[in-house]
């Protein structure tokens, strides 16, 4: 039997009072409640992470306030979210200021910033990381996107954050392109917990594990202890049924109409299916397993919905399994607390289904294989232009308080 995460992932105070959090309010008074909707999902072996961080959010108590009450046990970043933050949040002004007058360079001050933001969010998280072996209380940093087809730079920039961040319960985040894939296993063997991420192909994800588990095989030849590594695969949801609805209302068949909104679930049940083969019941990870493995597990990304003439807990509810992750923006955690079901595992059993969606969607004339190369190149560009936004806003801010003096 393959050792797997323990079920519940619920950071919930001891079974004799199962309704409070150990966690205090911002003012540091009482214990809260969590809300129910989200403590079923995380009884069924669903972790919920943030998809957003700020520096406001951490020193507010927001944050904090999540992980009481809303079973939030994780948190993802990414270039956007760091430009959303340094363009609205007041909280930087002193360091920015600090780091222009000691003649800081653009690129050092986002490092400092960025990295200085996410070891706060780890120290937050911290008994998170601890209450679940390490499995959870997690926060990811992603490596600049402009090195996502160089596969030196990105495992370099990975291992630099690492170091810097200097925190055990980091993922480093590197996105799974072509070069990407290879710096996957490189820095899985130096020991390093890895968030491999922009995976929309099934293909691709296949390709991501076998990197990971040879990431895995090297770490324990140079004698890296294999239970401190974490890694997961960060899957992206909503995008798939973006590109697929529009490419079916352009064909604009009954047969094509009929399928949109079916794209993404059908992709991420045929995922659910690959990790099972490869950590579930997989020879190769066996192997690994003895020596104290982890499982990679999958991460639901993009699960905020799109399209509004969709459910706003789509991407919640029908992505439920054992030893997944959903890495949501706090409008989705609050929608599936307010009215999310959690209807049991909907993901295992569903190959077939998924497969059979995925027929019909080829016979309608959709190339999925473009689909999910547009996507990949997209997601790659957009994260690319965020980061040169964040690099010429925070220029901007420096230039400016270099002025003021």
């Amino acid at each position: 039997m393959l050792r797997t995460p323990d079920r519940p992932r619920c950071h919930l105070a001891p079974t004799h009072d199962r309704r409070r959090n150990p966690n205090t309010t911002p003012e540091g008074t009482t214990a809260m409640t969590q809300n129910t909707n989200l403590e079923e999902l995380c009884e069924v072996g669903v972790s919920v992470w943030l998809d957003d961080l700020s520096r406001e959010r951490i020193e507010s108590g927001r944050l904090a306030e999540l992980v009481a009450t809303k079973s939030v046990v994780g948190v993802t970043t990414n270039p956007a979210i760091f430009h959303a933050a340094l363009s609205n949040d007041g909280s930087y002004h002193a360091q920015l200021r600090e780091l222009a007058t000691r003649g800081a360079g653009v690129d050092a001050t986002v490092r400092t910033v960025t990295t200085d933001d996410v070891r706060s969010a780890c120290d937050v998280l911290a008994a998170q990381f601890d209450r679940t072996g390490g499995v959870d209380g997690r926060v990811s940093i992603e490596v600049d996107p402009r090195l996502a087809h160089d596969t030196d730079e990105t495992a370099a920039q990975a291992v630099e954050l690492w170091k810097i961040v200097d925190r055990p319960n980091l993922l480093i985040k590197i996105p799974a392109t072509a070069a990407g894939v290879p710096a996957i296993n490189q820095v899985v063997s130096e020991g390093i917990s890895v968030n491999a991420t922009l995976i929309f192909s099934v293909e691709r994800y296949e390709l991501v594990m076998n990197a990971y588990l040879d990431g895995l095989e090297a770490a324990k030849a140079a004698g890296h202890d294999l239970s401190r590594i974490q890694s997961v695969a960060s899957f992206f949801v909503s995008r798939v049924d973006t590109e697929t609805d529009n490419r079916l209302t352009k064909i604009n068949t009954p047969e094509a109409l009929e399928l949109r909104g079916r794209a993404a679930l059908a992709n991420a049940r045929l995922a659910y299916a690959a990790y099972q083969r490869v950590f579930e019941t997989g020879t190769r990870f066996r192997q690994l397993d003895v020596f104290g493995a982890n499982a990679q597990r999958l991460l639901w990304a993009s699960t905020g919905v799109k399209n509004k003439d969709y459910p706003d807990t789509l991407y919640v509810e029908e992505l439920v399994a054992p030893n997944t992750v959903n890495t949501m923006p706090e409008t989705t955690i609050d929608a599936f607390a307010d009215h999310g079901r959690v209807k049991g595992d909907t993901l295992s059993g569903k190959e077939a289904s998924g497969q059979a969606l995925f027929s019909r969607l080829e016979a309608a004339g959709v190339d999925l294989a473009d689909v999910f190369d547009t996507l990949e190149a997209e997601a790659v560009e957009k994260f690319t232009v965020a980061w040169k936004a964040l690099l010429d806003t925070t220029e901007e801010q420096l230039r400016t308080l270099r002025r003021e003096g």
